[in-house]
């Protein structure tokens, strides 16, 4: 009997990773630690259920990874109460509203044309089917978050739930205000932290923990850990959170992720992950004042985090065209709505940039120079596609992924 070897796409996969340049925020290269937890025979186990009261025999050790992640998950947040299981950043959100809402109930959020994420209350997703979903949007002069208009829209709509914590939002959040807002409305407080959840546990962004009272992330970005994801909660929802989570939304836990993720916690509570983060921020910004020193226009004037937004309207270039013209030099990146955007979505005028798979590689300063000299160049049609990915191949080849 043949049976299909799957190393050659592995291979593929790898060398395309190897001699490419990842600047999409919410990629990242976990470490090989997870990748061996991701592809140990945990993948075989079955586990319904939670520590202790599982639905399935010979989970005597699984039951120590569980309670391990957890631990680990609340050292490292500061948080009483965190599950483990939901397999994505949807679910978590699905479990959180779950968890806070009955059908119908009424949820404040972030636009999702202006950094907010479909899980929000999107029209198009089970969020906005299932709930009254309403919208808080940028102000349109400095395309940041106006904590006024959003009291007052929450004062007048009353919403069971304020959702905070974004995909494409370059500055800091002030999760106090969100907490005040919430208070004064008497509306829960979810927040989101997929994006910035590696910079909360390097201790560069304010916590929400303790002014939320529920928290949900994903472990992929930057924390650089397995596809997967985490909530948080006070105790008061602790319990309607797991049976949001199983029997609510899921059957059984995939333990091998678990596994990985509590060792993407673990490593994210050594000294070194602070280093890291601090290094993406540094990142960031260098890569923010190349791009205005070569003429682009740079979403709210620079980034407080590891994402960056560029307005490409006015170079006489959508962000799809940027996206493809990089991506034939195997530079990643993604196009993006930005607020007020006239553009579909499909075309847009923006592109997202990130620095925490960049940073991971071990690029700094020099080196985030010279590639953002070298990505205005492309975006400017003054280097040919062939010296440009000549140059990519370098770079890349100097900082392999997994060598």
């Amino acid at each position: 009997m043949i049976y299909m070897d799957p190393n050659s796409f592995i291979q593929r996969e790898l060398e395309r990773k190897n001699s490419s340049i990842e600047l999409i925020p919410s990629e990242n290269y976990c470490s090989k630690n997870v990748l061996e937890a991701l592809g140990s025979c945990f993948q075989d186990k079955y586990a319904e259920g939670y520590p202790g009261k599982r639905y399935y025999a010979g989970n005597q050790i699984v039951d120590e990874v569980e309670l391990l992640a957890i631990s680990n998950c609340n050292k490292l947040f500061g948080s009483s109460y965190s599950n483990v299981q939901v397999h994505s950043g949807s679910n978590a959100n699905a479990a959180a509203f779950q968890a806070l809402l009955k059908p119908g109930d009424k949820l404040l959020a972030l636009a999702l044309s202006h950094g907010g994420h479909l899980t929000h209350g999107s029209k198009f997703n089970f969020s906005g089917k299932t709930y009254a979903a309403s919208e808080y949007y940028l102000n349109k002069e400095t395309m940041m978050l106006d904590y006024d208009e959003i009291a007052t829209l929450a004062s007048q709509i009353k919403p069971q739930l304020l959702i905070c914590g974004f995909s494409s939002y370059p500055r800091k959040i002030d999760f106090s205000k969100f907490e005040k807002i919430a208070k004064e409305n008497g509306s829960l407080l979810l927040t989101d932290i997929s994006h910035i959840a590696g910079l909360i546990a390097g201790g560069a962004h304010e916590s929400p923990i303790g002014k939320a009272q529920v928290v949900t992330s994903t472990t992929h970005k930057t924390l650089r850990g397995p596809r997967g994801a985490v909530v948080m909660s006070t105790e008061e929802f602790s319990s309607k959170v797991d049976k949001a989570v199983f029997p609510g939304l899921q059957g059984g836990p995939f333990i091998n992720a678990i596994l990985a993720k509590a060792v993407c916690f673990d490593e994210a509570l050594q000294p070194s992950f602070k280093d890291y983060i601090r290094q993406v921020l540094e990142n960031c910004k260098t890569m923010c004042k190349i791009f205005q020193d070569n003429g682009f226009k740079v979403v709210t004037g620079g980034s407080d985090n590891h994402l960056l937004l560029l307005d490409l309207s006015q170079n006489g270039l959508t962000g799809a065209e940027a996206q493809t013209l990089l991506e034939s030099c195997n530079i990643t990146s993604n196009k993006n709505l930005l607020p007020y955007d006239l553009q579909p979505p499909t075309v847009c005028s923006g592109l997202r940039l990130g620095t925490p798979a960049i940073t991971t590689r071990g690029l700094k300063k020099e080196e985030v120079i010279e590639l953002t000299t070298l990505i205005s160049q492309i975006l400017l049609k003054k280097i040919s596609t062939d010296e440009a990915t000549n140059k990519v191949s370098r770079l890349a080849k100097e900082f392999p992924v997994y060598s």
